[in-house]
């Protein structure tokens, strides 16, 4: 080993001027100064993305109270209401929450086969898009009946809030009828 490294030195020195300026000072027993090596420069952590300043789950449910009244529906007690009037109000607010779910998010079934089908699921199925219940046992494919053919958006148009950040949260404002 050291007969190997005293060549490799030899021929270093006798052909290159910086190693034998690097090998003098440990031939004449000055400490060798340890090698420069630059410090790591620490590195920048990543910008976090811009929070938008509203969620677009407030911007969708002023959307359904906008236009379809749907959280005065919600939240209104309906102990004092006859059936007749809380079906009455619930048809013109199923109908508009509709439209706007529509314009919104063009929802349309999963899966095109009709309830109470036989279906497979097939082999590495993606769980977000099929909800296994009853006796789920061994490997797929799995052969069922469909319960729910499930939905999913064809598009996501949510508007963008352009309001002040004081009101981001806020899903109606207050109605002041002035006299």
């Amino acid at each position: 080993m050291r007969l190997f490294l005293a060549f490799r030195v030899f021929f270093a020195v006798l052909f290159s001027r910086q190693a034998a300026e690097r090998v003098a000072p440990a031939l004449a027993g000055e400490p060798v100064p340890a090698p420069k090596l630059e410090a790591p420069k620490p590195e920048k952590p990543a910008p976090k993305p811009k929070r938008p300043p509203r969620s677009e789950a407030v911007t969708l449910l002023a959307a359904l109270q906008r236009e379809a009244r749907f959280l005065d529906f919600i939240q209104e007690p309906l102990d004092g209401y006859a059936d007749a009037q809380v079906g009455a109000a619930a048809r013109d607010v199923h109908r508009d929450c509709g439209a706007v779910i529509e314009r919104m998010f063009a929802v349309q079934p999963l899966l095109a086969e009709e309830e109470q089908s036989e279906i497979e699921v097939p082999a590495g199925f993606d769980s977000g898009k099929y909800h296994l219940t009853g006796n789920v046992t061994g490997q797929p494919p799995f052969k069922g009946r469909l319960m729910h053919p499930g939905w999913k958006a064809t598009r996501c148009e949510i508007p963008q809030w352009s309001g002040s950040d004081e009101a981001a949260r806020v899903i109606a404002p207050a109605e002041v009828e002035l006299g």
